[in-house]
């Protein structure tokens, strides 16, 4: 499908850095990228090398940022409520879904595929709302 939206979650790109394992698969993959502000944040407060800030600065040049919104917001502290109440969550593993929950609903919000190796964590936020998401 070339004319689906793709957006990389922070795992991904931590493989790829570690690993190399995604090489091929983020070289072959079809559709529009695009990446998320949240994940480049998130990258970006992790890099302790020079090459690691380059390769995210790079990114951001690449392709359209896509930002989560006022309401994606506002739509995450509510959906991260219920998950507390449902789930019994304390607020440290609520601090570490939110960047997920906000990646997820900016997604959602521009049609696209999160693609994520962070199984855990986006099924259980798929459980509460909806979007789509392929796990490798």
């Amino acid at each position: 499908m070339r004319n689906r939206i793709l957006l990389f979650d922070t795992s991904i790109f931590i493989d790829q850095l570690r690993t190399g394992r995604h090489r091929e698969r983020i070289a072959s993959v079809s559709g529009r990228i695009r990446y998320s502000s949240v994940v480049l944040a998130e990258l970006l407060r992790g890099a302790k090398k020079r090459s690691d800030r380059d390769f995210v600065e790079a990114l951001s040049k690449r392709s359209l940022l896509l930002t989560p919104s006022e309401k994606n917001w506002l739509e995450s502290g509510h959906l991260l409520s219920r998950m507390s109440v449902d789930h019994g969550f304390l607020p440290g593993k609520l601090r570490d879904l939110h960047f997920d929950v906000l990646i997820a609903l900016t997604a959602s919000t521009h049609g696209a595929t999160v693609i994520t190796s962070n199984r855990p964590d986006f099924e259980l936020i798929q459980r509460h709302k909806r979007f789509a998401l392929e796990i490798w």
